[in-house]
């Protein structure tokens, strides 16, 4: 849990989320080209969302397709929501 909220607390991966229409897959030209930001930091921030599971991706052919992984989210922010709803 501590790794999605890390991965989500930064702005810049916040506004890469912030791309994917439900269900679409996105690769790191894609969304270099609608950011402010290089393909290298692009690459890097979609890296971090990767490995906090808050992204799957794809290689076909010489592209990595990135989308979100909704039922992870779901999960691990339905468990925090359970947290606060059961404390408070």
């Amino acid at each position: 849990m501590a790794r999605v909220f890390t991965a989500l607390g930064d702005e810049h991966r916040q506004r890469i989320l912030m791309l994917f229409d439900r269900g679409e897959r996105l690769n790191v030209g894609q969304i270099a080209a609608v950011s402010t930001l290089s393909r290298s930091t692009v690459s890097h921030h979609l890296k971090i969302l990767h490995e906090a599971g808050v992204l799957c991706s794809e290689k076909i052919g010489k592209e990595v397709w990135f989308w979100i992984n909704r039922r992870w989210l779901e999960e691990t922010l339905g468990n925090v929501l359970d947290y606060v709803r059961a404390c408070c």
